[in-house]
């Protein structure tokens, strides 16, 4: 074994006896009901699910090494159904409601709690008024809004089952909202404080105040085969050499040109220049340190009282008017005081704010609706392939995978279907037919109305390229890369090249025929 650090001797020295307060392991029971809880051992996690059905179950975890214990903002009716790599159906079944946990991970505890503050007045502005605050144990603070203040049915779904879309929304919402109340508490001398900080700086999108991505736009094409691309690609990487998948000669490079794009709002500079600010200003939603990422199924936070391992302090529950004059020696393990981190809520107090974000989330999509941009050069008049009856060979793998049926994921897998089969120019008729098949295939089913209004929308709009390979297409489990992979970026090139080549073949086998 070896050596101890000195963070683990620390933490070690106080575990035994901070734990067996009895005040604390009655306030940790008392959170921990229907929550899937894990004890940390310093470095790893212990064995998942677990739940503590009595006060003594936590001491005992600590004797056998436990340094700080971890639970599930989703409640469930009992975690210890709970199965690894169970589906959606199967969670939706065993979960009976969930928190709004929102985690706060700055860098500076004076800015977490400028954060803190302007998150809570948001939700007091949005009809929430009994809120949830603790420290997490480093320099940050976890908020909770319990599930007794939100509706129990929304739109005729059970809200219970719109975990994680829905919180993601809300949390997104509140993210946008509090940064405008925080700038209003900032120091004069900010910016030029923060000039050399290691944080996100950049220009900013006038919409949504996102820091935009800087990239070049270049043309590639292939005078043998006659057919191009516009690529995106980073400052630092334009000279790299590209070559044509097909005959692999060398592409030549044209019209390079410096874009800005919100990701969020999907606008370029190439198409609003005027959406962009002038200056290099700092991300604040980084310095916030909002992690949206909490928000994921069986995602755990740290438990009211617990420990922490790299500060020894205890993640202890304060009052929103306290947060102001709290300082870190507050939540040393001896000295803090018991309360109940889950505030008595009064029943669909939240409403509103999940109302307010949703109609929030609809005007965002809207605006990152991706605009149609006009190519130029050479392959300007290129138009896509317009094939009835398209075989399924000449999709791409995480295409035809997807194909075949998904438990999860199946709404972003309905987006990039749809616009794929819209961009290789297939009728509406067939279109529709190939959707509605293939959503028989997934278990559980997505709800006809999802369909519909997906269906709907893609058609009031130009054919739009589905998502580019690789990450999108990870995050629903479906990316299987074959060689002609390799080579593309989007499913949409992989059809148009696939398409070719076959064509190829059968023009050279009909010229061997003669």
């Amino acid at each position: 074994m070896g050596e101890v650090s000195y963070k683990e001797q620390r933490i070690r020295k106080i575990t035994q006896l901070y734990y067996s307060r009895q005040d604390v392991q009655k306030a940790m029971l008392e959170f921990s009901k229907n929550r899937e809880i894990c004890p940390r051992y310093f470095e790893g996690f212990g064995k998942r699910p677990d739940s503590l059905q009595y006060p003594g179950d936590i001491f005992e975890l600590v004797k056998k090494g436990a340094t700080s214990f971890h639970c599930s903002e989703e409640i469930w009716a009992d975690p210890l159904e709970i199965i690894t790599g169970m589906n959606e159906k199967q969670s939706d079944e065993l979960r009976i409601g969930w928190d709004l946990v929102i985690d706060i991970d700055c860098k500076w505890i004076d800015y977490s709690k400028k954060a803190a503050q302007a998150i809570i007045k948001t939700l007091n502005q949005n009809g929430v008024k009994n809120i949830g605050v603790k420290f997490s144990g480093s320099k940050g603070f976890h908020i909770i809004v319990p599930w007794k203040a939100f509706p129990k049915q929304i739109a005729g779904q059970e809200t219970k089952n719109l975990f994680p879309e829905l919180p993601r929304k809300i949390v997104s919402y509140i993210r946008s909202e509090s940064e405008k109340q925080m700038k209003k508490s900032l120091p004069e001398d900010f910016y030029e404080h923060f000039r050399k900080a290691k944080i996100k700086k950049g220009i900013k999108c006038k919409k949504c105040h996102e820091i935009a991505d800087k990239y070049n736009l270049i043309e590639l094409y292939c005078d043998f085969c006659k057919q191009g691309e516009q690529k995106k690609i980073n400052e630092d990487v334009i000279q790299k050499k590209y070559f044509c998948p097909m005959c692999k000669r060398e592409l030549e490079i044209k019209n390079p040109r410096e874009i800005l794009e919100c990701q969020k709002c999907g606008v370029t500079s190439k198409e609003n220049p005027d959406n962009f600010s002038q200056t290099i200003e700092i991300d604040l939603f980084e310095l916030m340190g909002l992690d949206i990422i909490l928000v994921s199924p069986r995602h755990l936070f740290r438990m009211p009282y617990s420990l922490h391992e790299k500060t020894a302090l205890a993640s202890m529950v304060l009052l929103p008017e306290e947060i102001d004059d709290f300082e870190l020696k507050n939540a040393g393990p001896m000295k803090v005081k018991i309360r109940n981190f889950m505030p008595d809520a009064e029943e669909g107090e939240a409403k509103e704010l999940v109302m307010q974000a949703l109609d929030w989330d609809k005007e965002t999509q809207l605006r990152q609706a991706p605009s149609q941009e006009k190519i130029t050069g050479k392959y300007a008049d290129y138009k896509p392939i317009h094939l009835k009856n398209l075989s399924e060979k000449n999709f791409p793998p995480c295409i035809q995978k997807i194909l075949k049926g998904l438990a999860d994921g199946k709404k972003r897998a309905l987006f990039a279907l749809i616009n794929l089969f819209r961009s290789v120019g297939m009728e509406k008729e067939e279109l529709e037919k190939r959707i509605y098949d293939w959503n028989k295939k997934n278990n559980p089913v997505l709800n006809e109305g999802i369909l519909k209004a997906q269906l709907s929308w893609s058609y009031k709009k130009k054919p739009m390229m589905p998502s580019n390979c690789k990450e999108f297409y990870q995050g629903i489990g479906v990316c299987l890369p074959d060689n002609f992979c390799k080579f593309i970026k989007n499913p949409v090139n992989y059809v148009v090249r696939k398409n070719f080549l076959e064509n190829k073949k059968v023009k050279r086998k009909d010229n061997f025929k003669k």
